[in-house]
């Protein structure tokens, strides 16, 4: 069996151009796209260096976002979930969202594209299009939104990664359904649990899940946690200097007819001694696009019965968006009631 069941291999992008561009994979960015096939076949998880985010931007996000979250509890819920709406943006409380039914030792704030009233899907009150709620940290807003177009780039140009690794032209996936993606940002604090806090009273920071979309590629700090489930058993993912962790979500998983799967992960809990910042980024195809596996692929088997929720990615008939709905609307249950149909 591949070593690569054991660890998350780090893949370099060099050489892999924008799909978008004309610009031909160089032999480098081929490997490239060649060692990320390797790693979605064996785990679904890889590390990404040589990326091209600014260091400095990513320094100054995580120092804002810390900014935020050390703010008195009064004070962050001035920006609300609630207040959001079918948004689906603003900050939530420890212990305010659900991972299978159960809750997860984290707060966060929920971001995303930052969309005009006058945007058709705002204007049609599409669930996850609007708006952010910004909270009165000076530099916030503009730290997030250039991270968000420069973390989208590097996921577009990975997925062009992946559709060379399957023989298809590397803007297979944007020509389809990432040319106007949902992209979905989120800051993730995680308090250190103090002694008497016991394994029942908070089991995880995140629980064991997959993700919905297509890729996701997280900026973890220097304190770790994130845990990998792979065919030999769990394995650590620690932070490295000058990497994000690129995982694929369901929709990959059913478009490749679970060729490269979505792979289950959790979050441990912080029992450190400073609070653990983490800001995952969700690259999802467009809300109302209806994902089909890849024509040539071999047929799909169910494998509900090994995964996580014992559900069967491959039956689903919908779009994406109906997919993602059925989902989060588990992690909140009152606020999805409260604005989702």
């Amino acid at each position: 069996m591949s070593l690569l069941h054991d660890h998350v291999p780090v893949i370099d992008l060099t050489g892999l151009p924008d799909p978008a561009s004309a610009e031909p994979p160089s032999s480098a960015g081929r490997l490239a796209a060649a060692r990320i096939g390797e790693a979605c076949r064996a785990h679904g998880f890889f590390y990404v260096s040589h990326h091209g985010v600014d260091p400095a931007l990513i320094a100054r996000l995580d120092r804002l976002a810390r900014e935020f979250f050390a703010l008195p509890e009064a004070e962050k819920l001035r920006w609300p979930m609630r207040d959001g709406g079918r948004a689906w943006r603003g900050y939530f409380q420890t212990g305010g969202e659900l991972t299978s039914g159960r809750p997860d030792w984290k707060e966060g704030l929920y971001l995303g594209t930052e969309l005009p009233s006058d945007d058709p899907r705002v204007r049609a009150s599409t669930p996850l299009h609007g708006a952010n709620l910004w909270p009165e940290v000076p530099g916030l807003r503009e730290a997030v939104l250039s991270y968000l177009d420069a973390v989208t780039a590097v996921g577009q140009r990975v997925l062009g990664g992946i559709a060379l690794s399957l023989d298809l032209p590397a803007d297979y996936f944007r020509s389809r359904w990432t040319a106007d993606p949902l992209v979905l940002l989120r800051l993730f604090n995680y308090p250190a649990v103090a002694p008497d806090v016991d394994d029942a009273q908070a089991p995880w920071g995140v629980g064991e899940h997959t993700d919905y979309g297509l890729l996701t590629l997280l900026y973890q700090d220097d304190s770790g946690g994130l845990e990998v489930r792979t065919r030999r058993g769990w394995i650590q993912a620690p932070p490295l200097p000058g990497t994000l962790v690129c995982n694929i979500g369901d929709m990959l998983d059913r478009m490749t007819a679970g060729l490269y799967r979505s792979t289950p992960h959790r979050v441990k809990l912080n029992r450190g001694a400073r609070d653990r910042l983490s800001i995952p980024l969700f690259l999802d195809p467009a809300f109302d696009s209806r994902v089909s596996p890849i024509a040539g692929l071999a047929a799909a088997e169910d494998d509900s019965a090994s995964r996580w929720d014992a559900s069967n990615v491959h039956v689903f008939s919908g779009t994406y968006g109906e997919y993602l709905m059925g989902k989060v609307g588990k992690v909140f249950p009152e606020l999805g009631a409260a604005v989702l149909p």
